[in-house]
C-alpha cells in the first residue's frame, strides 16, 4: 500500500509506493490514481518531465508557474539522489515563506508531492542524477517564475557538499521572496 507522509507543511506530501521483489527483480505501482484519491489528492496530471544533472551540487529552482497554468508536481528520482525543497508562496498562508525538504533517491523509492502555490527546487547529492516529475499544467514561458534558491530570508538548510553549486543563469539572478508579489492565495 502506498504511504503518504505529510511533512511539516501538510500540503507537501512524501509519497512512498510499495515495491514487490522476488528472484527476478522487483515491481512497483509508482503512481496509482485510486491511492491518491483515497488520500484526498485529486490532480489531473498532464505531462511527465525528466531531467539529468551530471554534477553533484546542481541546483534547479526555486521554480513555479503562476495561474492560470500553475503546476502541481510529483517528483521522483530514477537514478541518484537529491535534496528536494518546497517553499510556501501562498499569500495568507500560516506557513507563507516557510519551507520543507526531503531527500529523495532511487534507493529510498520516495516521491514528493509539491502543490501549486509552492516554489520548488532541488540540489543533486550524487553525480549523474535523473529526476522524473509529473505536472498538472503545461509549460508556459510567460507564466514561469523563480525565487532565489539561497534567499537568506528563507533560511533553507541546504546540504554542504563541499562544492560550488551549479545553477542556470536564470536561477542565479532570481529575485528574493521579499521582492515577489505572489498571485497565489491560501484557501485554507
Amino acid at each position: 500500500m502506498t504511504q503518504f507522509n505529510r511533512l511539516a507543511i501538510p500540503d507537501v506530501i512524501e509519497v512512498v509506493p510499495p515495491k514487490y521483489g522476488d528472484h527476478r527483480g522487483w515491481f512497483s505501482e509508482v503512481f496509482k490514481l485510486s491511492a491518491f484519491a483515497a488520500e484526498g489528492v485529486d490532480i489531473d496530471w498532464i505531462q511527465d518531465n525528466q531531467s539529468f544533472s551530471a554534477q553533484v551540487g546542481t541546483v534547479r529552482g526555486l521554480h513555479f508557474q503562476v495561474p492560470p497554468v500553475a503546476q502541481d508536481k510529483l517528483v521522483r528520482v530514477l537514478r541518484g539522489s537529491i535534496y528536494d525543497v518546497a517553499v510556501d508562496i501562498r499569500k495568507g498562508s500560516p506557513s507563507y515563506g516557510k519551507w520543507v525538504g526531503a531527500e529523495l533517491s532511487a534507493e529510498k523509492w520516495n516521491q514528493l508531492l509539491v502543490p501549486a502555490g509552492f516554489a520548488h527546487c532541488f540540489m543533486t547529492l550524487t553525480p549523474d542524477t535523473e529526476v522524473l516529475y509529473k505536472v498538472s499544467g503545461p509549460y508556459s514561458k510567460e507564466h514561469e517564475g523563480a525565487i532565489l534558491w539561497n534567499d537568506p530570508d528563507l533560511g533553507i538548510d541546504w546540504p554542504d557538499l563541499g562544492v560550488e553549486p551549479t545553477l542556470s543563469e536564470k536561477d542565479l539572478v532570481a529575485p528574493r521572496l521579499a521582492n515577489f508579489d505572489s498571485p497565489f492565495v491560501y484557501e485554507g
